[in-house]
């Protein structure tokens, strides 16, 4: 008998199965400096040595310099072309269109294309804005100024599974002790600085907590809801893309606005030797007026304004995910689409208990395997070790090895099922 056989349609069955896996990402990948990696490649010129960032910055699960270091997930700022925040902060429009900015700003055109970008990439138009709830059009479901999340594909795999996103994070950064107009002691001078001093009030859960029931389609974006506070659900503020793995928070709702911020930001400035309160070149000092500071100077919209991406996301992710902690600071279960092939390959009595093999007969043309003599007694049988799947003209196209061989005879019918999966 021949050792192939031509399979069936009947032979061939396709499913579909789902793996979830558990993401756990601890307060301390987030928070750390040797952990998270800035790729530096925006450079001012002009007054002072110039101010140097990234546009966004990756997190690892281990120090970023080590080659068993896996990327985790992206975060970076944006901020709407049209929010309050860009029109009170720009001074002019020019002839081309480009909005100007004042020199105490820091990379406004940069924040603006960022969240064009992510616009694109999920609502299909780079001069949309966001909404949380995905399906509303009110002003107050607007997001004006936002803080961007893009989880790697190796950890979001095909999609984040709904009703499993988590984050954990603080609203209020660090009190500073000079008072409501920041009429004490100089900032700088006294080191009463927020900007990079762990927050430890105001915690707040962020959740998509009735994803099923509250989910939208969009175009481009794929599955989207909206991201709540644990403590009140009926608080939208964000969003999560199931899809892409991205999740946009509402940083006017998540921070505190109205949040004091003092500390030394990069900025264009020469630099002040005042004795007792130094500033270096290129540096200012929120929370003071010396080197041309604010002392004034809140969240919302001042930091915004002033600082760098690199400033801004060093402050979100050093002090409002808590510091130096393996808590739990972000989770999900990432989702992974299985696509199978099941091929049934049937073998039944009468069928594979001879070998095409040379060596099945000896040089008489008699069957090793039965002894001599035995011919009317013994039976021919085989040792299957492995199933080939060829095309129709006859091409391998993939081997199933067996842990072990496996006998075959006129007495046994076997089915051997092939399974693939990509």
């Amino acid at each position: 008998m021949a050792t192939t056989k031509e399979l069936s349609a009947a032979d061939i069955k396709t499913s579909n199965s789902v793996l979830n896996q558990l993401i756990d990402i601890v307060q301390a990948d987030i928070s750390g400096s040797s952990t998270r990696q800035k790729f530096q490649v925006f450079v001012t010129g002009g007054v002072g040595p110039g101010v140097t960032s990234s546009l966004f910055q990756t997190v690892y699960d281990q120090s970023f310099t080590l080659q068993t270091a896996n990327p985790i997930v992206d975060m970076t700022v944006g901020l709407y072309i049209s929010s309050s925040v860009i029109m009170n902060s720009s001074s002019s429009i020019d002839a081309a269109g480009k909005i100007l900015f004042p020199s105490s700003s820091l990379m406004m055109r940069e924040k603006i294309n960022v969240y064009r970008q992510f616009a694109q990439l999920l609502r299909g138009n780079a001069g949309l804005s966001f909404y949380s709830p995905p399906n509303s059009s009110v002003a107050t479901a607007k997001i004006d100024n936002a803080l961007f999340v893009s989880f790697k594909r190796l950890f979001a795999r095909d999609k984040i599974k709904r009703e499993t996103f988590g984050c954990r994070l603080f609203s209020s950064g660090a009190y500073v002790t000079a008072d409501e107009d920041h009429d004490g002691p100089p900032i700088g001078a006294q080191g009463q600085s927020n900007i990079d001093v762990t927050s430890i009030t105001g915690s707040m859960i962020v959740t998509d907590l009735g994803a099923s029931s509250n989910q939208a389609k969009v175009a481009y974006g794929g599955e989207v809801a909206a991201l709540v506070n644990a403590a009140d659900t009926s608080n939208k503020i964000g969003l999560i893309y199931y899809d892409h793995g991205i999740a946009v928070l509402d940083m006017d709702k998540i921070f505190s606005g109205s949040q004091k911020m003092s500390g030394t930001i990069s900025g264009m400035a020469i630099g002040n030797p005042v004795a007792g309160a130094p500033i270096p070149a290129g540096k200012v000092v929120m929370g003071t007026s010396a080197n041309g500071g604010n002392p004034k100077a809140r969240f919302n919209p001042d930091f915004l304004v002033s600082a760098s991406i690199d400033n801004i996301v060093d402050h979100i992710c050093s002090t409002r995910f808590q510091s130096g902690s393996n808590l739990t600071a972000m989770t999900f279960q990432n989702q992974t689409n299985i696509n199978s092939t099941l091929i049934f390959c049937r073998a039944p009595a009468n069928e594979f208990n001879y070998s095409s093999n040379p060596t099945f007969v000896n040089e008489s043309n008699r069957i090793v395997v039965i002894e001599p003599g035995q011919e009317n007694v013994q039976r021919a049988f085989t040792m299957p070790t492995g199933i080939g799947l060829y095309d129709a003209m006859n091409n391998l196209l993939a081997v199933a090895k067996f842990s072990r061989p496996i006998e075959k005879n006129d007495e046994r019918d076997i089915s051997f099922r092939v399974r693939l999966d990509f």
